[in-house]
Parts: C-alpha cells; sequence; structure tokens
C-alpha cells in the first residue's frame, strides 16, 4: 500500500508539474494607470487576469513612469519581461526605431509576443509577433477627417502631447488625409511631451493657437484627457461657436460634452478590448497551441457622436468603455 501511496503522490507531482509547465505567465507593457484611457487598458487586463490565474498563469501589469522617454522606456521593459521569465509579452510598439530590438530579443529567446494598441500586422510580421490587436491609426484618423469635413470645417488642428509616437504621428497623418480629401486643410500641432498630462499647458497652446489663427474651425485631441483641456482652450479663446471639437478616445466629461452638444465626436478603439483580447490569446496560444486566422485583429475605430451616444454610455457605466 505504501507503494502505491508513493506511486499516486509521483504521479500527482508530475502532473502539477505539467500543469505548471504549461501555464502562461504573461508581462503586460502599458501606459499609466492615472490615465483613463489606460484605466480602460488596465480593466482589460485584470478581466483577462481572471482566465489566465483559472489555468495556472501569472499576469504582470509593467507601466511606465512618465512618457518623457517613451520608447526607450518601453524597450527597458520588455527586456524587465523577459528577466522575470515569462512566457509571453503583450507589448505596443509605439516607438518602432526604439523597441524593435528588445521585441526581437524576446522572441528569439521563445517568448510569444502579441502587439497590442499601437504597431500594425506587417509590424507584428516583421518582428515574428503571433498577431496585432488593436486599432489602424490611419484609418481612425482618415475617419475623424473626413467626419470633420462632413461636418463643413475647413482648417482642423491635430494637438501631439507624444510626438514621436508611431501611432499617435499617424492618427495626425490620418485626419490631415481624410480631410484634405474633401478639400478641408489641417496641420499637427507637436506639443512637448511633458505637456501629456498637464492640462493647463495642453489648453494654453490650444488657446495661444486659436488666438494667432482665426482660420481654424476644428480641433482633435490624441486622448480624451487633452480633450477636456482642449475644451478650456477654446473657451478660453471666445471660440465655442465657431471651432468644433472631436478626439480619439473617450471618456465621461467628453461623453457629457457630445451628449450636451458642445464636442462633436469621439473616436473610439475600444482599448477594453485590446487587452482582453491580447492576454487572453497570447495565453491560449501558450496553454493550448491554439491560433486564429483573423489578423490583424481590429477594435475600432467607431465614431460616437450624438446619434449613438445613449448607448456608448451604458458601456461606460460598467466600466469597459
Amino acid at each position: 500500500m505504501n507503494g502505491l501511496k508513493r506511486l499516486l503522490l509521483a504521479g500527482m507531482t508530475l502532473a502539477a508539474l505539467a500543469s505548471s509547465a504549461m501555464a502562461a505567465n504573461i508581462a503586460v507593457v502599458g501606459g499609466k494607470t492615472d490615465d483613463e484611457f489606460w484605466n480602460r487598458i488596465k480593466k482589460g487586463v485584470d478581466d483577462a487576469r481572471v482566465v489566465v490565474e483559472a489555468n495556472g498563469g501569472t499576469v504582470n501589469y509593467l507601466q511606465l513612469q512618465t512618457y518623457d522617454n517613451l520608447g526607450p522606456d518601453a524597450a527597458q521593459l520588455v527586456r524587465t519581461a523577459m528577466s522575470q521569465g515569462v512566457d509571453g509579452i503583450a507589448v505596443p510598439n509605439w516607438v518602432p526605431e526604439a523597441e524593435d530590438e528588445a521585441i526581437k530579443a524576446a522572441i528569439d529567446a521563445g517568448i510569444k509576443v502579441f502587439l497590442i494598441n499601437a504597431g500594425s500586422l506587417e509590424k507584428a510580421d516583421e518582428l515574428g509577433a503571433l498577431n496585432y490587436v488593436g486599432s489602424d491609426e490611419h484609418v481612425a484618423g482618415v475617419a475623424g477627417g473626413e467626419y470633420f469635413a462632413n461636418e463643413g470645417q475647413k482648417n482642423v488642428i491635430c494637438v501631439n502631447t507624444v510626438p514621436g509616437s508611431t501611432n499617435q504621428e499617424t492618427r495626425c497623418q490620418g485626419v490631415i488625409d481624410g480631410i484634405t480629401a474633401k478639400g478641408g486643410a489641417a496641420k499637427q500641432l507637436p506639443l512637448p511631451a511633458t505637456s501629456f498630462g498637464d492640462p493647463t499647458a495642453v489648453a494654453e497652446a490650444i488657446k495661444a493657437t486659436l488666438i494667432q489663427d482665426d482660420t481654424i474651425d476644428g480641433v482633435i485631441t490624441i486622448s480624451a484627457t487633452d480633450a477636456d483641456a482642449a475644451a478650456t482652450g477654446i473657451s478660453q479663446a471666445g471660440k465655442t461657436e465657431t471651432v468644433k471639437l472631436g478626439t480619439f478616445d473617450l471618456n465621461q466629461s467628453g461623453l457629457d460634452r457630445i451628449q450636451a452638444g458642445t464636442q462633436s465626436f469621439a473616436i473610439d478603439q475600444q482599448p477594453y478590448l485590446q487587452s482582453f483580447l491580447g492576454v487572453t490569446l497570447l495565453a491560449s496560444a501558450i496553454d493550448f497551441g491554439t491560433d486564429l486566422p483573423t489578423a490583424p485583429i481590429l477594435t475600432g475605430p467607431g465614431i460616437v457622436d450624438d446619434s449613438n451616444i445613449d448607448a456608448t454610455i451604458e458601456g461606460v457605466g460598467k466600466g469597459a468603455r
């Protein structure tokens, strides 16, 4: 009987070891969670963690501390994840020239990678990542530029508080392409990276620009938080009646402005889905060898305006939009 017990215990130990070996240990590289957009990403990570942990794995969120050195800092977080011995990494490819080497090193080391939030399928294929989950930023920008043009705006500025970030630069270029194709004009207004998260600095820059150029009749920002500052800047410039406001991404104050008619639209990329799908699909690939024929997995864009604001607010109430 003792021998049988030993055999049973040994079998149980081996099964536990096998289960542990298959369990996905994942790191997610992301932005600061005191930013509303990244709170949506973090909720997706947290909800995905329930699934991963149910299969014996772990999920660790590695966040940037500032945006002053975006690409190199993100690359360092990838290296940190490697040093922790993870099986998978979900990471935005914000600044390819700074991040690609670290991402390639992770993949060469046998770590499975999903690009999320910033990147493209072409970049994923180039690096050897499994897939890209996010928005096509140029398509999203074009949608914003066309929306402005269809509403009658002729001269738009795209306010970029993270210049040098590939996805933000691409967003603004899309806006420019979308409105110019319909006969309007647009340009990027790049602000110092330190302006990100500083509503006073963003508002003052927009106010000054609008006062200097009376032909500007549209402002679009790269984030919902920046849109709050833009609304202040437009108001302080005395341009509320003549300058239309749009933004990428959602927050409650922006939705309130759309509902009240003081903001025209927001472009939703559904960040909750980016992290939730990115983490769960990555874990499934590690644990079970699954794959999807769908690539890239696009989570946007979608225009939120007065035509669908009520349904959108319902999703916000559940913390996922």
